[in-house]
């Protein structure tokens, strides 16, 4: 999960040891440190791995996560093309032959520089808009052994390049490959590809396989005077689900590589991922057999302590990601990717032992107005002995006989813009602090959107 913590230079300062070892005291299993590129094409910035220049940072940083836990640790490595503002891009068409061999020689090249920093494997990236996604891409136009319509053709390059690194780190060294379970643009690869695209990468010998989706440059927005962001159109949205996505929305994407897996007899791990939001729902992917392992980001950015809470049975006292993706926006804009739901200013996730709970200052905070077509909540600010960090507002849409949680805001007001006519709706709201400390429930109000087939004045039939 890219943090725009970095700056030009692509070495590891101390924001990003800070943001890392916040994870690993949060007790994350395993931390896939944001991609770091494998060569030194100018990005904005980036981490680097692509010499030696890079290592004492690097090593640094695997060094401190592993004082802080038993967090295993591994840096995402990559390769990407060149664009330009003009909104021009270099495409794989473009490389030679040495390119191509250039390429796969420099991840070799950096997957040892990740052992001899210490860490504890080495992830390849292969997914959204890389060179090697590109490769693998149902886009790819080469003529030559290395595109075309072949799947076999298209997998060339990058298992070339997971031959070259397995060479330099040798078979006692974690090897993992991320990639497009589904590109998600016109005439982009599906399910039917990626499934075996996962049974050639468990035949080459990696250890472990992370399934992502989209993030192509194909539908991407372009905007006048900035460089192409690959995330900007609905393969983007596939990508990072927002809020108007269902929990656990490219599931089906990791469930059919390890259905097929299974099926050719590998037990290849694998790792699914893309707004599986909370302990309770991992839980039930893994009960269910439809991954492996269980990948989080905005989730884990929201709350690194998440994995400790589940742990300890404190799942109340989580800090609930709603995927309102300001941390997708920052990044788009080259900015320092931060929490949303964070305090302002914090350039890292806020971290309290406090037991203390915030509380309300009267019996009925909580108010409610009705309006045509939505329901606005007002309610009084709670207190806290530390400091209130937002609210959650619980509805309920059958009477009352279950809620759930809708929305997170750090201000005392909210819309429910999705309450429909002839629905009844109770809402509560629950103040949280840094800690994650949650009030008491607020009063319940009980609402009902009232039907209204009047036509505005201004128009007639």
């Amino acid at each position: 999960m890219v943090t725009r913590l970095s700056g030009e230079d692509g070495l590891v300062n101390e924001e990003i040891t800070d943001r890392y070892v916040r994870f690993a005291k949060g007790e994350v299993g395993l931390i896939v440190v944001e991609a770091m590129a494998v060569h030194s094409a100018k990005s904005g910035p980036l981490l680097r791995i692509s010499d030696e220049s890079f290592k004492p940072g690097l090593r640094d940083l695997a060094t401190k996560i592993h004082d802080t836990s038993p967090s295993k640790v591994v840096p995402q490595i990559i390769h990407f093309l060149k664009i330009a503002r003009s909104g021009w891009r270099q495409k794989i068409e473009d490389l030679s032959r040495e390119d191509i061999a250039l390429i796969i020689k420099q991840y070799g090249e950096a997957a040892l520089r990740a052992r001899e920093c210490g860490f504890d494997g080495v992830e390849m990236h292969m997914a959204h808009a890389y060179t090697l996604s590109s490769f693998l891409s149902k886009k790819n136009k080469r003529p030559d052994e290395f595109g075309g319509k072949s799947l076999e053709q298209r997998m060339r390059v990058p298992l070339l390049a997971v031959r070259e690194v397995r060479k330099m780190v040798g078979d006692d060294f974690a090897l993992g490959v991320r990639f497009l379970g589904e590109e998600c643009i016109k005439g982009g690869y599906t399910t039917e590809e990626s499934a075996v695209i996962a049974l050639r990468m468990a035949q080459a010998g990696v250890d472990y396989i992370s399934l992502s989706a989209g993030g192509k440059f194909e539908d991407a927005v372009h905007k006048d005077g900035e460089v192409l962001y690959p995330y900007t159109g609905y393969s983007g949205d596939r990508c990072m689900p927002p809020m108007e996505y269902p929990d656990g929305y490219n599931l089906h994407m990791a469930e059919a590589a390890r259905r097929m897996l299974r099926k050719h007899g590998f037990s290849t791990p694998v790792v699914a991922a893309g707004k599986i939001s909370s302990p309770e729902l991992a839980e039930e992917v893994l009960q269910a057999d439809r991954a492996d392992l269980i990948g989080m980001a905005r989730a884990l950015l929201a709350d690194p302590d998440l994995p400790k809470k589940a742990r300890v049975g404190d799942s109340e006292k989580i800090v609930k990601c709603i995927y309102w993706n300001v941390c997708k926006a920052l990044d788009e804009t080259f900015h320092k990717v931060v929490c949303g739901l964070w305090p302002k200013s914090d350039i890292q996730a806020p971290h309290s032992e406090d037991k203390i709970a915030p509380e309300w200052q009267s019996a009925e905070p909580l108010k409610v107005l009705v309006r045509i077509g939505s329901i606005r909540l007002n309610w009084e600010k709670a207190t806290d002995n530390e400091a209130v960090m937002g609210y959650e507002i619980w509805r309920s849409a059958d009477g009352g006989v279950s809620y759930g949680h809708i929305y997170s805001v750090t201000v005392s007001m909210y819309t429910d813009n999705l309450a429909v006519a002839g629905g009844r709706y109770k809402y509560y709201v629950r103040a949280y602090d840094i800690a994650g400390n949650k009030s008491a429930v607020s009063n319940i109000v009980d609402v009902e959107l009232p039907v209204d087939v009047t036509l505005p004045e201004a128009i007639s039939l």
